[in-house]
C-alpha cells in the first residue's frame, strides 16, 4: 500500500469516529491506530506509520460520556483499504450494505453465500446504559490491510 493510500485509510477511520456517537447522551470519542509487529518477546503494537498488504491493524477507541442518560451507539465505516477481523469483546454488529442493515457476520448473506469479513462495510457497538454510566470505556478491534 502506498503512503498516500495508507494515510487516507487511517484518516478515514479516525474521521469516522467524530460523528459516530449518537445525539443523546453526549459522547466524546478519541481513537488511535496501531500495527501489530513481531518482536523478540512476541507480538507488539506500534503506531501505524507504515502499512503493507497483510498487516494487522488495531483500532482503539476511547469513549467518554459527557452527559445525558442512557446508552449510545458507536458506528465505524471501514476504509476500503482494510477488512474487518473482530473486536475485543465480540458483541459488535456489522453491515455489508453501507450501514442500511445490521446483524452478526455468521447470519448475513451476500447473494447466495454467507458474508465474509471482506464484505463488511460498517461495524457498530451498542454501549448499554449501565456501561455508559461508568463515564468512559474502550472499544478495540482489528482489521487486515488489503
Amino acid at each position: 500500500m502506498n503512503r498516500t493510500a495508507k494515510l487516507l485509510a487511517i484518516a478515514a477511520a479516525l474521521a469516522s469516529f467524530g460523528a459516530a456517537a449518537q445525539a443523546a447522551p453526549a459522547v466524546s470519542l478519541d481513537s488511535a491506530v496501531f500495527v501489530e509487529r513481531a518482536a523478540p518477546a512476541g507480538r507488539m503494537l506500534q503506531p501505524a506509520n507504515d502499512l503493507s498488504r497483510g498487516d494487522r491493524v488495531v483500532y482503539v477507541v476511547n469513549w467518554y460520556k459527557l452527559g445525558g442518560d442512557g446508552g449510545f451507539v458507536v458506528t465505524n465505516p471501514l476504509p476500503r483499504t482494510v477488512y474487518y477481523q473482530g473486536s475485543a469483546n465480540g458483541d459488535e454488529e456489522v453491515s455489508i450494505d453501507g450501514g442500511r442493515t445490521w446483524g452478526k457476520l455468521g447470519a448475513m448473506r451476500v447473494g447466495g453465500r454467507l458474508a465474509t469479513p471482506e464484505d463488511i462495510t460498517h461495524v457498530r457497538w451498542r454501549v448499554d446504559p449501565r456501561t455508559a454510566s461508568r463515564g468512559q470505556g474502550r472499544i478495540a478491534y482489528s482489521a487486515i490491510v488489503r
